[in-house]
């Protein structure tokens, strides 16, 4: 019993121990504010067992209230284990003095009998809007009654607008430049579709932004506006020259409040309507300069920063062996586009087709990471061989000149093979030729021997000619084969556009099952790629040169009526912006999916017409 309960007693001590490094002690607080503004900064810890925080120094903000305590526990039963969570919330209200930015340091807590400190928090202060006094009066009266029961359609160009940027106005041929497109908006935007513009002359990668777009705060022009960061693209432009980046339209929805003009409508009334309004971006232009002259002859049409290293399997091995070079080429750039170094290895080597693996994610200046390139070959007699030097020239971007980058060479020592066991050796004259050694002594072959009864000849009897005639049967069956298939794979256009609804049935059993569970940011990216990719093979057109408009050219040159390219657009719509709509998802997401069988449908059958 005694030591029962020094156990009970040692396993009780040592619980706070165990869940000390499970502790978290987390500060918020919003990332912008303007001055005069009152904004909250929340201490957030996952336990009830915590003294009110030490807060630090704080410049730039006066705390006016506060802190105000809250706390919250809950309980999940999964699978049959019961797990239970407690939070422990204090709240200081905060005025922001001045302009600027701040950083609040960490606070300190006593927790469960520990001091923990929190993270820092950074927070920009931005100047009031410095519009006219006259423009403010108007803006104010825009939310009046009268004004709007007269025209509650009419929102300024400065109220709500989108821009577009670029990170460079001036680069070479293949270096990458960053394309922004930002909203920016000071009324009450619920949904936001557009039409990319057809950018020619340039390889266009999408960057992949958070599914989850936050909103922030941006002092622009004398203003504050929410703003948010819609799209952006990686351009590898492929011409030299001035290129002309042109507008981009979108059509934004605001939800504009209307109230109906009744003096004995103490509670407001009215409600709101939904207000389209049509944002074009400025048209851009992007001086692109020629490469230098005075390429090097192994020019690998590189542009970026990039290194070069190299590796040999090994350095000993017997004939007819496999070795293994492998290079990489690491660095930021235009990776996807360069050419794969060429090696000179020996004559007598057996060389196969390179392996390359391209392990690069996409960055504002191009690709990084790196690409891996692996060279088998076979040497096939004995002998020390030497594997020269790998030359790798590309464009350096900062120094703006050529540079040419080297590997190691690599010494080979190929020892002889075997003989075999019945004392024929196999020794290569060449790739081709193959040269028997040791055949003049036959051994004496024991077992059963089956006899022919004498007379009986194979020559010119049916078994003979069967032997002839049968083979070149089907050798002729397989030439046809062969020629129907080489003719169908030929044309890539027509075999894309074949399979095209195979593809797009794949893809949606795979939005099915997304549906299922419930993953609504993956689904939506799901049915989106099923389309786009679709109407990709189905049209043959590159998925990166696929615009709504450039669909309905082509449609319209099939014979599909005007309804069904609407019906598309539409369904296009619909998966783009349903992913941030309120409302039941579940109901959104099967109306998503069952539109985008429907007009899969649709579209074969028409187009097959």
């Amino acid at each position: 019993m005694k030591k029962l309960v020094l156990t009970i007693s040692i396993l009780l001590l040592a619980v706070p121990a165990i869940f000390a490094d499970d502790v978290t002690f987390e500060a918020t607080a919003p990332k912008a504010v303007v001055v005069n503004q009152q904004f909250q900064l929340k201490y957030i810890i996952n336990t009830h067992k915590a003294r009110e925080p030490r807060l630090p120094a704080i410049e730039g903000f006066s705390i006016i209230a506060g802190p105000f305590r809250s706390q919250q526990s809950s309980t999940q039963i999964i699978n049959g284990q019961v797990t239970s969570s407690n939070t422990l919330v204090f709240t200081y209200t905060l005025i922001a003095d001045k302009e600027g930015e701040y950083k609040i340091a960490g606070a300190t807590a006593n927790i469960n009998g520990n001091d923990y400190t929190s993270n820092p928090v950074t927070i920009k202060v931005l100047p009031p809007d410095q519009a006219s006094a006259a423009q403010s009066s108007a803006r104010q009266q825009r939310g009046s009654r009268s004004n709007r029961a007269a025209d509650p359609t009419n929102i300024p160009a400065d109220d709500l607008f989108m821009t577009a940027t670029l990170n460079k106005t001036k680069v070479f041929e293949q270096e990458a430049v960053l394309l922004s497109f930002k909203v920016y908006s000071a009324v009450n935007l619920t949904s936001l579709n557009g039409k990319i513009p057809d950018l020619k002359g340039f390889q266009i990668q999408e960057v992949e932004l958070p599914h989850n777009k936050e909103w922030g705060l941006e002092h622009y022009k004398g203003r504050n506006y929410r703003t948010i960061l819609w799209q952006q693209y990686v351009l590898f432009p492929q011409q030299s020259g001035e290129i002309e980046i042109p507008s981009a339209t979108f059509e934004g929805t605001v939800a504009v409040q209307t109230r109906a003009y009744d003096p004995f409508d103490f509670f407001g009334g009215g409600g709101y309507v939904d207000v389209k309004k049509e944002l074009r971006t400025p048209v851009l232009k992007l001086n692109v300069q020629k490469l230098p002259d005075g390429k090097p002859a192994d020019f690998s049409g590189g542009v970026g920063s990039f290194k070069l290293s190299s590796s040999l399997s090994s350095d000993d091995v017997k004939a007819n062996e496999t070795v293994t070079l492998r290079l990489v080429i690491s660095g930021t750039g235009n990776m996807k586009l360069i050419k794969t170094p060429e090696v000179s290895f020996p004559e007598d080597f057996e060389v196969y087709d390179p392996k390359v693996e391209n392990k690069i994610s996409l960055r504002n200046d191009g690709f990084s990471g790196n690409k891996v390139i692996e060279y088998l070959v076979i040497p096939r007699f004995g002998g020390e061989y030497t594997i020269p030097a790998v030359k790798f020239s590309y464009f350096d971007i900062a120094s703006k000149q050529y540079k040419t980058l080297e590997t190691q060479s690599y010494t080979l020592n190929v020892e002889k093979g075997k003989e075999s066991a019945g004392g024929t050796v196999a020794a290569y004259v060449s790739k081709e030729e193959l040269k028997l050694l040791g055949q003049d002594i036959r051994y004496i072959k024991r077992g059963d021997v089956t006899t022919a009864p004498a007379g009986s000849y194979l020559f010119a009897s049916i078994t003979y000619w069967l032997w002839y005639i049968v083979p070149l049967l089907l050798f002729v069956i397989y030439i046809l084969i062969h020629h129907k298939q080489m003719r169908e794979n030929a044309n890539i256009a027509a075999m894309r556009t074949k399979k095209a609804n195979k593809v797009a049935v794949k893809r949606l059993k795979v939005a099915k099952k997304l549906l299922k569970e419930n993953k609504k940011n993956e689904f939506y990216d799901e049915i989106l790629k099923t389309l786009w990719g679709y109407m990709s093979d189905k049209l043959s057109i590159p998925v990166s040169q696929l615009s709504k408009e450039n669909i309905a050219a082509e449609l319209e040159k099939k014979g599909v009526n005007e309804e069904l390219v609407k019906e598309l657009h539409d369904v296009l719509n619909e998966g783009e912006f349903a992913r941030y709509a309120p409302g039941d998802a579940g109901a959104a997401m099967d109306k998503v999916y069952n539109m985008a069988i429907e007009i899969i449908s649709k579209m074969e059958n028409s187009i097959k017409r």
